[in-house]
């Protein structure tokens, strides 16, 4: 056995010794439980008023440990239960109104004893007599009217069975349980307290406000205890909060936390630093002393009014101060009029009949009242009031259960009032009973009563009644080693579902001794934005991974389900948490690519107009003649048009450059193919005519070379109208290109039709090519058919790999690739054709005059 706990029996044993000197020496002479009140009408009350021993202890080492701790718990806690009794019945008696020439009294029986001795003042209770003799009823007007009880819901439903019996009226003034309001097993029982419709909700608040979503609850294991488990549960559900822990307090099962050091290391591994507690105080107090390490670690939130138990009781004590640190507590705000003068005026001489109002005064400030024989304590002073203990704040602070007393109370005089008007109203009749109020003519009136008390609150036992709600949110805090407070730093307001409020003052909050700052309690640290949570199997909601959103999505908020898509015009920045506009793009002659397109297309352009010159300055040289001038002419400016098309897809797109950039392509490369087409024909015809022979002859001469060229443009006129007519460029956007781009640029509108313009001109280029490669070797010395064929041969290698590229790239890089594969085959016609002419002009000009083709030949 540890020391402490050593030190703690031996202070015990003290303690029994010099209790049980008092107990025979003071107590023996009032030791019945009960006390009395004298009057016309009799109200019984069991109220849990003063622990007593059953019998001496002998050793303190063969003791329950439950019983022992329970001997330091507050013997005078829920005295204040029988005070609020007193001011209750005395304002009745004093209102002339409501039952004029009848007095209210009491029979109150302590119920902390044992359920043997309970039994057996519920049984004088309903018979009339001091001793209960079974089957036997006399004293008909003490008997008592209706009973009150109930801080439990067990005690309440052990004595219903009872009670229905003698069908009198059972009023609880404990919380409400759903099992007492079943009529058909309790017809004769009415709840005082009503449903807690919002107290899950306002706990809820608190949790979402501080952001804890990792928390473990202890409960009763009784009725009241499961149902707001189970209503906990639901609600927490919505709201992604997760118990880490449940545990539920029973007689069986609430030293588990004690003794079983397995469970308790458990708990101290799970990282939760928030614990709900909903129950009996009692239970977890009795617990406490072997959890102290653990709990000094944790935010405590108390579900009903518990901070004001722990203030009197642990008030001087250094553990439990520290212990409860930082707890908050929800509590209804009650407050009964007039009440605290009523308490503050007690003086010890107040009730000299009732044996427990004297031994209060004895415990609690060490005086024996006048009248009340005690050698070992001194008579109390004349001016000694409640108003001057400093240790009695539960007594002097109204708590819910004595707020559904007075209002239990407050009941049968008005219910007695309406049954009374009610008889007067139905004149004299038979009246068996002689006059008596006999407990069962009282229910139809408890049923339907309505009214309103002193502090503006309806007292009715209707269950499904709609009240405001108002809970008090308090703060325990230690600001000494020995001194503690209650302070209010918030409260909840619930109306309705759709009309409730939520405020606290983060400011005045005091937390545990080992938290800085506001505690976290998450099973998984939130995922930041630019994340969303991916929940793993067999864990609760709270626990999850935080990953990366996908490309083209963002969570711009903490613990996303799910990331949303930007917008076809937005694009999501690296930190994926913000969706950015996209910046319009095209292929622009300021763009790098665009301009050198641009350049390469104006110097090839002024190439062209550089070499039409030079053959028009030598229009009457050889080489010039030689090969048909005018189709030379025709091709250089057909091959100075492909360069200068390439300008319409340089720049913003609109919907005129969108048709002419497609058009003016087909139209000037076809002119210039079908050109080439019309030089071979010519090299054919040139030579066939030196051989006999009269039809190549009338050929030649009629020019009907000069045919190809309008036919062959013709045709692909024909085909660029049905391309228009059918689905013309527009101007369409990419938004998928680029990350932070929208790229403006011409759609073809039918992509059969572009490749049907691609298939023509590479059909007349493949023609052209075939002529020219069977014409290459005839002898001439300014035959250029070797020059068309290779030219022919760059122009369909050009295209033929424009068609795959073209396909595999997008954005920019799509028209980039298109004007480069128009200014390479039109360079490739320009250098291959042109090029070699020129250099006979200017480098070989002795080959370029008709003395040179005399002489060769």
């Amino acid at each position: 056995m540890s020391f402490p706990l050593l030190c703690l029996f031996v202070l015990l044993q003290s303690s029994f010794t010099s209790m049980e000197v008092m107990h025979h020496s003071c107590f023996e002479c009032w030791q019945q439980p009960n006390t009395y009140m004298k009057a016309d009408i009799i109200l019984g009350a069991f109220i849990p008023i003063y622990r007593t021993l059953e019998a001496p202890f002998t050793n303190i080492f063969d003791s329950d440990p439950r019983t022992l701790w329970e001997l330091f718990l507050p013997k005078w806690r829920n005295y204040l239960y029988l005070l609020t009794l007193y001011f209750a019945i005395g304002q009745i008696n004093k209102d002339t109104q409501l039952l004029p020439n009848v007095t209210l009294g009491f029979h109150v029986y302590n119920a902390f004893n044992s359920n043997k001795r309970t039994l057996e003042g519920l049984l004088m209770l309903m018979s009339g007599i001091r001793e209960y003799v079974p089957n036997y009823k006399c004293k008909t007007q003490h008997k008592a009217l209706e009973i009150i009880s109930g801080t439990k819901s067990e005690f309440s439903a052990a004595i219903g069975t009872l009670s229905e019996l003698y069908k009198v009226p059972q009023v609880t003034y404990g919380p409400f349980d759903s099992m007492l309001s079943d009529k058909d097993t309790f017809p004769t029982l009415y709840q005082m307290s009503p449903k807690d419709r919002a107290l899950t909700q306002g706990l809820i608040s608190l949790l979402l406000h501080f952001g804890w979503k990792w928390l473990g609850v202890i409960v009763s294991d009784d009725g009241i205890g499961r149902e707001f488990l189970s209503d906990l549960t639901v609600k927490i559900g919505s709201e992604d909060i997760c118990m880490a822990f449940t545990e539920k307090l029973s007689d069986n099962s609430k030293y588990r936390i004690i003794y079983d050091y397995g469970l308790l290391n458990l708990y101290q591994h799970i990282q939760v630093n928030v614990i709900l507690f909903y129950g009996n105080m009692d239970d977890l107090v009795i617990s406490l002393p072997y959890i102290k390490k653990f709990l000094r670690r944790k935010v405590w939130i108390m579900a009903k009014q518990h901070l004001t138990y722990l203030e009197s009781t642990f008030n001087d004590r250094n553990f439990w101060i520290y212990a409860f640190r930082g707890s908050f507590s929800f509590s209804k705000r009650r407050s009964i009029p007039g009440f605290k003068h009523f308490l503050e005026a007690l003086t010890p001489s107040q009730y000299p009949g009732d044996s427990y109002f004297s031994k209060f005064w004895v415990d609690n400030f060490d005086c024996s009242p006048l009248g009340f024989l005690c050698e070992k304590f001194k008579p109390c002073p004349a001016n000694i009031s409640l108003k001057t203990g400093d240790e009695i704040n539960d007594v002097m602070t109204t708590s819910e259960p004595s707020y559904s007393i007075w209002n239990a109370v407050y009941a049968v005089p008005h219910a007695l009032h309406k049954m009374l008007l009610t008889k007067t109203e139905m004149g004299p009749m038979d009246d068996r009973n002689k006059g008596e109020i006999l407990p069962w003519q009282l229910h139809p009136f408890l049923r339907k009563i309505k009214v309103t008390n002193a502090a503006g609150d309806e007292i009715s036992f209707d269950e499904n009644k709609n009240v405001m709600e108002t809970y008090d949110i308090q703060n325990f805090i230690a600001y000494s080693k020995q001194n503690s407070l209650i302070l209010k730093v918030g409260e909840f307001v619930f109306k309705s579902p759709q009309d409730q409020g939520f405020f606290i003052n983060e400011v005045l909050i005091q937390w545990p001794s080992n938290f800085n700052q506001t505690p976290q309690s998450v099973c998984t640290q939130s995922c930041g934005p630019g994340f969303w949570k991916v929940l793993q199997e067999e864990r609760p909601i709270c626990c999850f991974s935080c990953v990366f959103c996908p490309e083209w999505h963002i969570s711009n908020q903490t613990d996303q389900q799910e990331c949303s898509a930007c917008l076809s015009q937005d694009y999501p920045n690296p930190e994926r948490n913000q969706c950015l506009p996209k910046a319009v793009t095209f292929l622009s002659f300021e763009d790098p690519l665009g301009m050198a397109l641009a350049c390469t297309a104006l110097f090839f352009s002024v190439s062209t107009v550089i070499v039409l010159g030079i053959f028009l300055k030598h229009r009457e040289s050889a080489i010039v003649k030689a090969n048909n001038k005018t189709l030379s002419y025709i091709l250089l400016i057909s091959i100075l048009f492909c360069f200068l098309c390439s300008f319409f897809f340089i720049g913003r797109p609109n919907t005129v450059s969108c048709i002419l950039q497609q058009i003016t392509f087909a139209l000037v490369f076809t002119l210039a193919i079908s050109t080439v087409l019309a030089k071979t024909i010519t090299v054919i015809l040139a030579f066939r005519i030196v051989k006999p022979g009269r039809t190549m002859r009338r050929l030649f001469v009629s020019g009907i070379y000069n045919a190809v060229i309008p036919i062959c443009v013709l045709i692909q006129l024909i085909l660029s109208g049905v391309w228009l007519g059918t689905s013309p460029p527009y101007i369409d956007t990419d938004i998928h290109s680029e990350h932070a781009h929208v790229i403006i640029l011409c759609n073809k509108g039918s992509a059969t039709a572009f490749y049907c313009v691609l298939a023509y001109l590479g059909t007349l280029a493949l023609g052209s090519f075939t002529v020219a490669f069977l014409v290459r070797n005839l002898p001439d010395t300014f035959n250029e058919a070797k020059f068309l064929t290779f030219s022919m041969l760059v122009f369909l290698s050009v295209w033929v790999t424009f068609i795959p590229v073209y396909q595999s790239t997008k954005g920019k890089a799509m028209v980039a690739v298109e004007v480069f594969s128009i200014l390479a085959s039109s360079a490739g016609l320009l250098v291959c054709i042109f090029f070699p002419k020129c250099y006979i002009i200017f480098l070989r000009p002795n080959k370029n005059s008709l003395r040179h083709l005399k002489n060769k030949n």
